[in-house]
């Protein structure tokens, strides 16, 4: 009987995998783009892509505006980043045609809406799988000239978690400026050790994280996190090493201590659950009783209108709402099977009163267990 390979062992077998280069991995300390330590990355980066399936998520559009504008610093308003990444997203792609040469790259630029309609999901889902198939490596950004804040995904880690789901990956390789989890800051406490391998990402991990550690980059240690754990959910393989250490990408696929390693669950979520979970944005919040909060948590059951005492948001049929306890922490995410007016009137009421207070019935179901899941 074959044995399963864990941890590192695992990542030599791995056939599919997205890196994730963000902006402190492809700029000098001042936000300058460092184009000796990118080429480095890219030979690197084709040397792996020689034997495996290659996906990028590459940052650094922005950065590249600000230096072409000469910019003294990166925009704090959306018109400016928007501004920047025009200027910077064609300088970006430029620079990875040149470096992987002779590889076929493509640019591909997402949305958080993208994502969060089934359909265009499948379909950007379908579209690099067709790209990957044809051997060419597809360079994905956030689509920061057209994103503002109810649509952006913030930061390339959420994204690069996204499209590890998107196309099945093995594993997802975050480079960072630093190398790996660590048990304490290792930029405050000199005697912080490394963390090789995480079983699971647990919420105290999550609350211990800290926010970015550069002005450039938009993402710290605590949406890595985040990303590791959807990405393991899936049953995927995820890894935050060091993206300014040379050849440190070839050491890591040839089995050497770097890093840190999170291993997939032992019971990863389907598509659909991680979609709901994950790609989607509540666009409201159902504030439930304990009995209903222990009968999704424990009797996996469904949310029914008795156990809703508070409807927060506007939302409608079929919209993503979080299932929320008393204290207002959110425990679930689902699909609503009413509208908020409607959900309101009901609210509290058993099925049997839906039709005498709405004329009309629908579900019985706040929101059905089927369209229900729970976060942590």
């Amino acid at each position: 009987m074959t044995t399963r390979k864990t941890g590192r062992d695992a990542l030599a077998q791995a056939r599919r995998v997205v890196v994730k280069l963000g902006t402190n991995a492809l700029t000098h300390a001042t936000g300058r783009f460092h184009r000796h330590h990118f080429e480095a990355l890219a030979r690197e980066l084709l040397a792996l892509g020689a034997s495996r399936e290659l996906v990028i998520v590459s940052s650094g559009a922005i950065a590249l505006g600000v230096e072409r504008l000469g910019l003294p610093a990166r925009p704090k308003d959306i018109p400016g980043k928007q501004a920047c990444a025009a200027v910077g997203q064609s300088r970006l792609m430029r620079a990875w045609e040149e470096a992987l040469a002779p590889r076929v790259v493509a640019q591909v630029l997402l949305t958080h809406s993208d994502v969060q309609d089934r359909r265009r999901y499948l379909n950007a889902r379908h579209a690099l799988e067709r790209l990957i198939a044809h051997g060419v490596v597809p360079v994905i950004n956030e689509n920061d000239t057209v994103s503002v804040d109810e649509i952006k995904f913030g930061d390339n880690d959420t994204l690069a978690g996204l499209v590890a789901g998107l196309v099945s990956a093995d594993v997802l390789v975050i480079l960072s400026d630093v190398d790996g989890l660590y048990d304490a800051d290792p930029r405050k406490h000199a005697g912080a050790r490394r963390i090789p391998l995480v079983e699971q990402v647990t919420p105290a991990m999550l609350r211990a994280a800290g926010g970015s550690g550069s002005a450039v980059g938009t993402g710290g240690m605590s949406t890595k996190l985040r990303a590791a754990a959807r990405v393991t959910e899936l049953g995927l393989r995820c890894v935050i090493a060091e993206g300014h250490r040379a050849g440190a990408l070839t050491a890591l696929f040839e089995g050497a201590d770097l890093g840190t390693v999170f291993e997939p669950t032992s019971s990863p979520r389907d598509a659909r659950a991680a979609w709901i979970a994950h790609a989607l944005k509540p666009k409201g919040a159902l504030v439930v009783d304990d009995g209903a909060r222990v009968a999704v948590l424990e009797r996996k059951k469904s949310l029914l209108p008795s156990g809703v005492r508070e409807v927060r948001g506007s939302f409608s049929h079929g919209d993503p709402v979080d299932v929320c306890a008393a204290d207002g922490r959110a425990f679930a995410r689902g699909l609503v099977a009413y509208a908020a007016d409607d959900l309101r009137r009901i609210a509290g009421l058993k099925t049997s009163q839906i039709e005498g207070v709405l004329g009309w019935r629908g579900l019985d179901e706040a929101v059905h267990r089927d369209d229900l899941v729970v976060l942590e």
